[in-house]
């Protein structure tokens, strides 16, 4: 037994040979997992692939949110597209029906000294009431030049108010009181017994914003001036465009303008609108 003992010993140091000569078995299985290792590279560890994944899907999130957000910017185009067309049509079908006017769109006029409107050779009682209106003088020198015109037409000197608004116009294009300054110098059209120059002025300011501050007040204004132009038909179309656009403001802050002017002008029954209060 021990002869054959020492012939197998024998045997194992001839076919496994190890360090030094001496034989040795190694399994072809274990236990442990092999991980794949790359050359030049570390091998990695759970740890690690879980950072990976995660930075992974970090970038894809990413992608996915830039994807939306060009999405929205797109439909937020198209809407604001449609929202524009629907507010051309509108104002399309007002301009057809309102009268021929002079000119289809009031321009300012460039920066003059003198309103050819105005009365040549003022007298010194004139000139004395100019002067008796002091202009503001704020921080805020385009609210100032239009606060003077606003002075002017409120103590009756419409040329002179007409004059100071369209400077204003055309110095301050796009100025907070833009929609305020057209439909004033309407009104001072209006008030002076202008009713077709101040008609112009009035569908001009409701065609270029029609969600501008004073774009509702310039549609009922607009109606009084195409009843004294003793054309109601037109008159009618105004009110009804704004019973349409306005009528938060008919039940609202003019509510009593809008009462009035429905009582000046005589609408049939089929294009008047409907009386909200």
């Amino acid at each position: 037994m021990q002869k054959m003992e020492a012939e197998i010993r024998a045997l194992q140091r001839k076919v496994f040979p190890g360090a030094g000569g001496e034989k040795i078995f190694t399994p072809e299985f274990t236990n442990a997992p092999t991980r794949r290792t790359v050359p030049g590279r570390a091998a990695s560890n759970p740890a690690t692939d879980i950072s990976l994944r995660l930075e992974s899907a970090s970038r894809h999130i990413a992608r996915l949110t830039a994807r939306l957000g060009e999405v929205n910017e797109r439909l937020a185009k198209i809407e604001s597209a449609m929202v524009a067309n629907e507010q051309a049509v509108r104002g399309d079908k007002l301009s057809t029906a309102v009268p021929a006017l002079p000119t289809s769109k009031p321009v300012p006029p460039a920066l003059t000294a003198v309103d050819t409107t105005a009365p040549a050779g003022p007298s010194p009682n004139r000139l004395d009431r100019v002067r008796a209106i002091v202009k503001p003088r704020t921080s805020d020198p385009a609210d100032d030049d239009y606060s003077y015109g606003f002075r002017l037409w409120q103590a009756g000197l419409y040329p002179e108010a007409r004059q100071q608004l369209k400077l204003f116009l055309a110095k301050y294009p796009r100025h907070g009181r833009i929609s305020f300054a057209r439909n004033l110098l309407g009104r001072a059209f209006l008030d002076e017994g202008k009713p077709r120059e101040a008609a112009t002025w009035f569908l001009d300011n409701y065609r270029s914003a029609k969600q501008g501050a004073r774009a509702p007040d310039s549609l009922l204004f607009l109606a009084q001036a195409m009843h004294s132009l003793k054309d109601d038909k037109r008159a009618c179309i105004a009110l009804a465009e704004f019973g349409e656009v306005f009528a938060m403001e008919s039940v609202g802050r003019l509510r009593e303008h809008y009462r009035s002017v429905r009582e000046e002008v005589a609408c049939p029954q089929a294009s008047a609108t409907r009386d909200h209060a």
